[in-house]
């Protein structure tokens, strides 16, 4: 009988009850604000780095995760029992986590490569970022409870990311201009114009599909992309928020008025914050299949 072990960085922001329930291994990501390192979910909660990033006086920079922290959760699996291990990584196109979480399979079969015969290590690139890849983690992780086989875990986690998309709005282009995601130019006129870009997020690849003037019809604009571009209404749907309570409240009614269902909201963490703000807002569903086959190292 297959034992699986699912593994998961940080930047997933997987709730602390989910990690706690289902077993979840979790290594963290590096983050370094003015100067001095730190370690995500260690040095501080999702909701701690809040004030950290408000009181930072430089734009704070995170790093990939160390080989060596991966290969210490592989070698822990492994001598526990477990026959499969899936390790779902941040968006391989934006940090290097994935190369770690690779090069630590490589280090264990060769430092014990007795363990070649006995365990299964596949490395899923989600090609996304935050809980728009770790709700996804904790649901496989629930998929293996129930008895599913790796190769079911791996089918549908392949089939999620090929169809993920996420519509992001920023209520400031502060952050997304300290970090190079937006040009001083732009940002500024953005700001004096009071433009508010829609982001589409899939495949591993961004874009602005809209752009909104003020902040008050933002949660309306995403859950009209939302539905406009959801291909199956009976798919999961999840919100991303930061710190602002009303658009979260508003978004929440929209949803609940347009379909009769609740949205549920996971906070965003250290590695997509440092680039939007905590001042954000997104809804990921189910779309259009934008990535042929999610890299996964099915060795």
């Amino acid at each position: 009988m297959e034992k699986i072990k699912l593994i998961a960085d940080t930047a997933s922001d997987i709730p602390d009850e989910d990690l706690r329930e289902l077993g979840i291994d979790m290594p963290s990501v590096p983050v370094t604000v003015d100067g001095k390192g730190y370690w995500e979910r260690k040095s501080f909660s999702i909701l701690e780095f809040y004030d950290v990033l408000k009181n930072a006086r430089e734009l704070p920079s995170t790093s990939r995760v160390p080989v060596e922290d991966y290969l210490a959760c592989y070698k822990r699996a492994w001598e526990q029992g477990c026959t499969h291990i899936i390790s779902v990584t941040i968006n391989a196109g934006g940090s290097g986590t994935h190369t770690s979480a690779q090069m630590a399979k490589k280090q264990l079969f060769h430092d014990h490569p007795e363990a070649v015969d006995q365990i299964e290590i596949h490395v899923v690139d989600s090609r996304t970022y935050s809980a728009a890849y770790g709700y996804y983690v904790a649901e496989a992780a629930r998929m293996a409870r129930k008895g599913k086989t790796a190769a079911e875990i791996l089918d549908y986690l392949r089939d999620t990311f090929e169809h993920l998309e996420v519509y992001l709005a920023c209520y400031s282009l502060e952050y997304a201009r300290k970090s190079g995601r937006i040009g001083a130019a732009a940002a500024f006129v953005g700001d004096v114009l009071g433009l508010r870009p829609i982001i589409l997020m899939a495949g591993g690849q961004t874009k602005t599909v809209e752009k909104v003037r003020g902040n008050k019809t933002l949660p309306e604009k995403i859950y009209e992309a939302y539905e406009k571009n959801c291909t199956n209404k009976n798919a999961p749907v999840i919100m991303v928020r930061g710190s602002l309570d009303e658009p979260v409240d508003e978004l929440k009614r929209i949803f609940r008025q347009k379909t009769g269902k609740d949205l549920p909201a996971y906070y965003a963490g250290a590695s997509i914050l440092i680039n939007t703000g905590p001042e954000m807002l997104a809804i990921v569903c189910r779309g259009q299949r934008r990535v042929k086959d999610p890299e996964c190292d099915m060795a």
